[in-house]
C-alpha cells in the first residue's frame, strides 16, 4: 500500500506549510510549530535517529529555522516540496567534516524530533570559511 499523490501533497502541505487536511488533521494546537529546523549530518541519521544523530559539528555550526509557511517552503507538487530560498548555515570558523545528509526537525538545538532526512548531493565539505548551503533545488519527497 502507498499514499496517493494527492495525499502526499496534502501531508507535505500540513507539515511544511501548516495547511489543514479537511476532516483529518489541522494546525489548531494551542501552540503549533511556526518553524522547522534544518540540520546537516555526517551520516544518515536513519529512521530511529534524533536531530543530534551524526549531526555536523564544525565550529559555529547551528541549525537553521525555516518558516512553516509557503514563504519558507514551496507548495507541494508531485509529492515533493523545496525551500523557497537557499538555506545557508553559519560559516565555519574551525573544525572540518563532510556533510552527506540533511534533516528536518522540530527543535532549534538538542535531541529533538527528527521528521525527515535525506542525502546531500554533492556532499558538503565543511571547515574554516566555508558556508554550507542547501539550494532551492533541494527536494523533500514523500513517497
Amino acid at each position: 500500500m502507498s499514499l496517493t499523490n494527492s495525499f502526499e501533497n496534502s501531508l507535505l502541505a500540513l507539515i511544511f506549510n501548516a495547511t489543514a487536511i479537511a476532516n483529518i488533521a489541522d494546525n489548531a494546537a494551542s501552540s503549533p510549530a511556526t518553524n522547522l529546523y534544518v540540520s546537516l549530518h555526517t551520516a544518515d541519521p536513519g529512521e530511529t535517529g534524533s536531530q543530534t544523530t551524526s549531526e555536523a559539528a564544525y565550529t559555529s555550526y547551528a541549525r537553521v529555522a525555516v518558516a512553516r509557511t509557503t514563504s519558507g517552503w514551496s507548495a507541494p507538487s508531485g509529492g515533493a516540496t523545496s525551500p523557497v530560498a537557499n538555506i545557508d548555515f553559519p560559516a565555519g570558523t574551525g573544525g572540518s567534516g563532510t556533510d552527506t545528509h540533511f534533516g528536518i526537525g522540530l527543535s532549534s538545538s538538542g535531541a529533538g524530533t527528527l521528521l525527515m532526512s535525506g542525502t546531500v548531493t554533492p556532499n558538503i565539505v565543511t571547515g574554516n570559511g566555508v558556508t554550507p548551503r542547501l539550494t532551492t533545488a533541494t527536494s523533500v519527497t514523500a513517497d
